[in-house]
């Protein structure tokens, strides 16, 4: 399972969502908010609270060029709805008509009566002539009808609006119920099993601008009005009181008076069957059919689409839904608060509330999707359910609706009952020798002053509620205070490393904007004062333990950005020694070069994990450091290693400035804890990943990112079913950026199979490698690594040789068979074998493997694919005004082509192959482009190396076309794909 989501958190139901402007509906809470923007979910065919029921005075639609027929013939069957084409909020209960049906004055007490409007034109037109063949013919051309016709759906007796299966929360909906699947500006005919016969689409002139229409009082255009019973509790005038976690839907948006549309119609939302299998929520949030595509709706603003044809008065038009899977990501969850009552779970496995839940009894109680539970359903989150056992507020209620949301959590998720604080930064510099020299702490400090502006922040924030403070350090350490009531920054020294312990917190952590002047003058005064040291030696487990120490005295989580540049021999807790030793490459000690030479990293990466203490490390250096030891913190907390080996300015300095600010200005959850629950039949068994775990269930990480991700194993230990598949749930508590106790749920719905034949058809070749890496990364700290690899082959072998035996058609033995989506597992696992941890080259040093082994334990499965087999570019291949990438080709030297420019990347590096002056014509404009367009690809800088043919960087540059054979023994694809074809023949035989 991939939690990677690199979303940031967004407000609360209710309140102003940034993707939503203009909008006006009730509060999530039952408030008024008349600035809030709308959901994309309407209320389910039910009134809309909060709004008079009088529609606004002047409107009209205008006549369309073919109409239905009259109200007598275009009323539907008694028992049955009467409704056409139209979203929520454009249902009209009670017959058709064009006269509108007015109540008496006394069931309308609030608002002005109903102007009589009998005397108005109609706004119908008779029947034409009848279509010829060629018309319909015509008319039907580009129409993709699917399923049967079926009748419109008997009333349920609630009095909401006719009781049909609500359209998808997505736009995008299943080939089958009362609508097929149309082409985008195209309208379905209608059934005359509904009452109205197929209509053409009319012409509309152009529009009015929407300016000159002035809205109700209310804040919002009237309602026509709406008969039947109110919700439980509910008011005339507001939303029901008894409920006060319901999200109104927002009120249809209406045109100004004399206002015309022009262009074709929108596609309408066909209906959606909740028993419809295969259609499951996405984890991105969203209900629609995997890999299909996600139509949306008509606009419902001037100048766009609207919905049809409803016979009666002007209707206004239905509010637009937004397809989830069209928001650029990332995306912001929505954010669930049910108040002092907290998030509703299972009583047996505390499963949160999710889409999958089945309510029983009239929705009295709900039937755990994972255990099978029957749980009683609190009263304030009692709702009706419809004709199809669905609760009618589901599209109301981001939990019962989408597969990804987020709930404010209670004071019982925090520690210590007590809700948390805003997190803080603090940043922890070397001013060692090395660091002053190469002018990495002058070029820090320059940056800082302006990067402390991006600091991130909530959604609507006009700063950032973290706090920040600085450290100096070699072998001693210097604290700073940069209280904003100072004139001139103090520094107070702690020599006594053995026992480290903070010498001040009033006036460590502030606030960026109250203290700037402060702040500004002692990243000045740094590079000054520390100009003509002579210190070599450096501490570094004191250094984090200081950290540590700060965060636990202001009571707050936080992130400790560390700048190091060499190994820590200072006589201090955590001191290392000199072991690089390349003779142990390809014995059974090799496994030693990957374990931390100490218990005290591993000790302290635990207290800060209980502390909720991330630590970033940037390392800088000139000989070997012991990444592998000095990883272990960042590993374990949910951190990030960065390194620039033989940094200096003016090479590296673009790199790890782009580097720095990615990593402090993106979005971090802290003192996360994260649990996965699966139905019966599955369990997760193993998890790869930066984290800690102190048990076998839940996964702790002191800080979270988007540019992390959690790898689950998952063992299927039990019968699945077939129908109901298997439901997973992963649940993250974790503290926001402005100190917010928050609970993110992603929920997944997968199929299962009871042939193989299925199961290889649908394999995802991509993850099995994410997998498969991690799986070898971690295992060459306890075993050989010539061991990890022949299990790597192994595996491979008896994957390729059951689907030989139990799917392939008989064939004869000297043929290699492979499957469909697993053609290319061969090839991206013979990168892996011969990527510098698993067999590692004569130029490949002990730091750098250490170094990838951590870097490949939390990248998602994007990045794993471009990072084991790099992406090919042949830049000179493809017209020079393409603005678009050219097609990747074969990574292999045979594809080269003398006098050709190749770009060549994996994620961490960008190779040139040929000679990049830079001119002022299009082909030097072209390539600089796509350079630029690859680096915002990724989450690390690339730093560019260009390699001139026959070169001798050339070797370097060939390392990276991983189908050739390597110098380090590595095969070449055809010959690992014969040595894979000898191995199935074995097991075969």
């Amino acid at each position: 399972m991939n939690v990677n989501q690199s979303v940031p958190p967004v407000p609360p139901f209710g309140q102003p969502q940034p993707i939503y402007p203009g909008y006006h509906q009730s509060s999530y809470g039952g408030q008024s908010g008349s600035t809030a923007p709308a959901i994309p979910y309407g209320a389910y065919n039910g009134p809309v609270p909060g709004y008079q029921q009088t529609p606004p005075q002047g409107m009209s639609r205008a006549p369309p060029s073919s109409g239905a027929p009259p109200a007598s013939t275009a009323q539907a069957p008694c028992g049955q709805a009467a409704y056409g084409q139209f979203g929520q909020g454009d249902v009209q209960n009670g017959p058709s008509s064009t006269v509108q049906m007015q109540r008496l004055p006394g069931s309308q007490p609030f608002g002005s009566p109903l102007a009589p409007v009998g005397n108005q034109p109609a706004v119908l037109q008779p029947y034409g002539p009848p279509l010829t063949s060629a018309q319909v013919t015509t008319q039907l051309s580009g129409m993709q009808i699917s399923g049967a016709v079926a009748p419109a759906p008997p009333s349920s007796g609630l009095g909401y609006g006719p009781p049909t299966s609500l359209a998808s929360a997505s736009g995008s909906f299943p080939n089958s119920g009362l609508y097929g699947s149309y082409p985008q500006g195209q309208a379905p005919p209608l059934s005359q099993a509904q009452g109205h016969p197929g209509i053409q689409t009319p012409q509309r002139s152009a529009p009015s601008q929407a300016s000159s229409f002035t809205p109700t009082a209310s804040g919002g255009p009237r309602l026509p009005s709406m008969t039947g019973p109110l919700l439980p509790g509910q008011s005339f005038g507001g939303p029901s009181v008894s409920q006060p976690n319901h999200v109104s839907s927002p009120p249809p948006q209406a045109l100004p008076p004399g206002t015309q549309m022009t262009g074709p119609l929108g596609p309408l939302p066909p209906m959606h069957s909740p028993q419809q299998p295969g259609y499951q929520p996405q984890q991105n949030g969203s209900f629609g059919p995997a890999r299909g595509p996600q139509p949306n709706y008509g606009s419902p603003y001037p100048a766009a689409p609207t919905f049809g044809s409803q016979p009666g008065p002007p209707q206004p038009l239905p509010p637009k839904r937004l397809d989830p899977d069209a928001i650029p990501s990332p995306a912001s969850p929505y954010v669930v608060d049910h108040g002092e009552s907290g998030p509703l779970r299972c009583n047996r496995c505390k499963a949160y509330m999710c889409p999958f839940m089945q309510f029983i009894e009239g929705g009295r109680r709900f039937q755990c999707c994972f255990c099978s539970c029957i749980n009683d359903v609190p009263p304030q989150y009692f709702q009706h359910l419809d004709h199809t056992g669905k609760r009618v507020d589901a599209y109301d209620r981001p939990e019962l609706s989408l597969g990804s949301y987020e709930f404010l959590a209670t004071v019982d998720y925090c520690k210590n009952n007590k809700f948390p604080s805003p997190p803080a930064f603090i940043f922890m510099i070397d001013v060692s020798y090395n660091a002053i020299r190469t002018g990495l702490v002058r070029l820090l400090c320059e940056e800082l002053k302006s990067l402390l502006d991006f600091l991130p922040r909530e959604g609507g924030a006009e700063e950032s509620a973290i706090r920040v403070g600085f450290v100096t350090y070699n072998k001693v350490l210097h604290f700073y205070n940069v209280k904003n009531s100072l004139a001139q920054p103090q520094m107070m020294v702690v020599s006594d490393v053995a026992d480290m312990f903070v010498p001040l917190l009033d006036g460590f952590l502030v606030n960026v904007n109250e203290s700037r002047a402060v702040i500004t003058s002692l990243l000045d005064q740094i590079p000054e004062m520390f100009a003509d040291t002579r210190e070599t030696e450096t501490v570094f487990v004191p250094v984090v333990q200081a950290g540590m120490e700060a965060l636990k005295a202001a009571e707050c989580a936080g992130k400790l950005f560390l700048f190091h540049t060499s190994l820590p021999i200072a006589e201090a807790p955590g001191k290392l020694k000199n072991r690089d030793d390349r003779k142990l490459i390809n014995t059974d000690k090799e496994k030693t070069l990957f374990q931390p030479q100490t218990g005290a990293y591993q000790t302290l990466a635990k207290e800060c994990v209980a502390q909720g203490c991330c630590v970033d490390l940037f390392l800088f250096p000139n000989q070997y450091v012991d990444v592998a030891t000095l990883s272990v913190v960042p590993q374990l907390t949910g951190g990030s290693v960065y390194k620039y080996a033989s940094f200096q300015v003016e090479n590296d300095q673009e790199r790890f400035l782009s580097d720095l600010r990615r990593d402090v200005q993106k979005i971090v959850g802290f003192d996360a804890v994260m649990r996965v629950r699966t139905s019966t039949g599955i369990r997760a068994v193993d998890f790869f990943g930066a984290f800690y775990m102190s048990n076998t269930t839940d996964v702790e990480l002191a800080g979270l990112d988007g540019d992390k991700t959690v790898t689950v194993e998952f063992k299927h230990d039990d019968r699945l079913n077939e129908e109901s598949g298997a439901l997973l749930q992963c649940a993250l508590l974790y503290t926001s950026c402005a100190g917010q106790r928050r609970l993110r749920i992603h929920n997944l719905a997968l199929n299962c199979c009871t042939q193989l034949a299925d199961l290889y058809r649908n394999c995802e070749t991509d993850t099995l490698i994410n997998y498969m890496a991690k799986f070898a990364y971690r295992g060459v700290l306890n075993s050989p690594v010539k061991a990890v690899r022949d299990t790597l082959i192994t595996q491979c072998a008896q994957i390729l040789a059951c689907y030989r035996k139990n799917c392939a058609s008989p064939s004869s033995a000297g043929q290699l068979i492979l499957p469909e989506c697993m053609k290319l597992l061969p090839v991206y696992l013979n990168c892996v074998l011969k990527s510098d941890v698993l067999q590692p080259g004569a130029e490949v040093i002990t730091d750098d493997r250490a170094y990838i082994r951590q870097l490949v334990t939390s990248m998602d499965v994007a990045e794993t694919n471009v990072f084991f087999y790099p992406r090919l570019l042949p830049l000179t291949k493809s017209p020079i005004e393409s603005t678009t990438e050219p097609p990747a080709v074969r990574a292999s030297e045979e594809r080269l082509s003398n006098g050709d420019i190749y770009l060549l990347e994996n994620g961490l590096n960008l190779f040139l192959w040929s000679v990049l002056p830079v001119l002022d014509n299009p082909l030097s404009k072209k390539v600089r482009g796509l350079i630029d367009s690859l680096r915002a690809q990724r989450s690390r800088y690339m730093k560019l190396t260009v390699v001139k043919q026959e070169d001798k960087l050339e070797m370097l540059f060939k390392h990276f076309l991983v189908e050739d054979k390597s110098l380090s023994g590595g095969a070449s694809y055809v010959d690992f794909l014969c040595h894979m074809h000898k191995e199935i023949r074995q097991l075969l035989s």
